[in-house]
């Protein structure tokens, strides 16, 4: 497992890099508009996931300050959490495909590669809170169909390119965030070695050599 999040963190970091920031360069130029406003972006769309996210596990890091007790009804919520942040995943497919249909291949290529993660996550908030296997598989299902849903809400609106080009930002700095801040580390917390990093470092090899062909 910590194999597959060192190759996912390559691969967002690798569609970051060498898709997303090229077009947005390109987009500023072709727009005029100023560089800094989609780098804002990118940083308020690293901080938005970064607050939603310790806002979660508030609670979870003082676990150990009280006596044996669960929490089935916060599995729950949680879950759904992240749910809904699979729902966005899947709009930010549709809108990369509004953008252009590579923008649009390689969103889904690391929000794939993501939600695998956010799968596990979902299951395993689901069992820690002592929530049933059913109700576990249940969530992981509403989780898997969430970016389904969220792409589909794309065929019925459609952005301007200033705002797409800010939409790009924020979701670059979404992006930033679950590959460096959540997944990289989850990949060395466990058995970290060499071959983690040989696996990261394959991941952004194959996004730069997809990304010239394409």
């Amino acid at each position: 497992m910590h194999l597959i999040l060192g190759l996912t963190a390559g691969i967002i970091l690798g569609v970051i890099s060498f898709d997303i920031f090229p077009e947005i360069i390109k987009l500023t130029g072709t727009l005029g508009v100023n560089s800094t406003y989609p780098m804002i972006a990118l940083v308020v769309g690293f901080m938005v996931f970064h607050v939603a996210e310790k806002l979660l596990l508030v609670h979870h890091g003082h676990e150990d300050n009280y006596g044996p007790h669960t929490h089935p009804t916060i599995g729950k919520f949680q879950a759904l959490a992240l749910a809904g942040h699979s729902f966005l995943d899947g709009v930010g497919i549709g809108l990369g495909f509004q953008i252009s249909s590579t923008i649009g291949i390689f969103i889904a290529l690391a929000v794939i590669a993501h939600d695998f993660a956010d799968g596990l996550n979902t299951v395993s908030l689901m069992l820690r809170h002592k929530n049933t296997d059913k109700k576990a598989l249940q969530f992981l299902f509403v989780d898997a169909f969430a970016p389904v849903v969220g792409g589909f809400s794309t065929f019925f609106f459609t952005l301007s390119e200033k705002t797409l080009l800010m939409y790009l930002g924020f979701f670059a700095g979404f992006l930033l965030y679950i590959g460096v801040s959540d997944i990289l580390p989850e990949a060395h917390s466990k058995n970290s070695s060499m071959k983690t990093v040989a696996m990261t470092t394959l991941g952004i090899i194959f996004i730069f050599i997809i990304t010239r062909f394409i």
